[in-house]
């Protein structure tokens, strides 16, 4: 078996270049969406979804941040959202709801400038971490499966795929605004 079969040992250096790459395409989908884009337009609804372009950059970056620090301090960092078992009350909704908007006081720039440097610290992980085979076991929540663990691959992975997501929504979202699309 391979290094890059297997989810212990060392980590070959053209699977790191892999996820790098893997990462600066997703996220540069993303950024294009929101090219030319006033602060108005990126917290404008388009869609029946509350979601806005602004919102998802700035729910992208959040969502990269907590798995980096996942990462490097484990499962109490990344959280299941916030999920303590119990019904939330509408100030946690009202506060998860926020992650997802661009709000008055925050600007389309800002966001951009955070998740770029939420990105080189993610970026500058993958160049790193020893081996990327190391696991946590997940936090609790019921997103995720009981006593799952993921390994730091896994995590790099699930960010991968999370921006993607994410991207197509804001593909929609702008061409519902202006037309303008992401690709094609």
């Amino acid at each position: 078996m391979t290094s890059a079969e297997t989810t212990t040992g060392t980590t070959t250096i053209d699977e790191r270049t892999d996820l790098l790459e893997a990462l600066a395409t997703r996220r540069q989908f993303l950024r294009y969406t929101v090219r030319g884009l006033t602060d108005d337009q990126a917290r404008q609804r388009t869609t029946a979804s509350a979601l806005c372009l602004g919102g998802l950059v700035k729910h992208v970056a959040e969502v990269e941040r907590g798995w980096a620090d996942f990462i490097l301090e484990g499962p109490s960092a990344a959280a299941g959202g916030g999920w303590d078992g119990e019904e939330p009350t509408q100030e946690v909704i009202d506060s998860w709801t926020a992650k997802f908007q661009l709000l008055p006081d925050e600007t389309l720039a800002g966001v951009l400038a955070e998740y770029e440097e939420v990105a080189r610290r993610t970026d500058e992980l993958v160049r790193t971490l020893p081996d990327l085979g190391v696991s946590h076991p997940l936090p609790e929540a019921p997103w995720f499966e009981k006593g799952k663990r993921w390994s730091f691959r896994q995590v790099f992975l699930h960010i991968i795929g999370e921006t993607t997501q994410h991207a197509g929504h804001a593909d929609i979202i702008r061409e519902s605004l202006d037309g303008q699309k992401t690709m094609g």
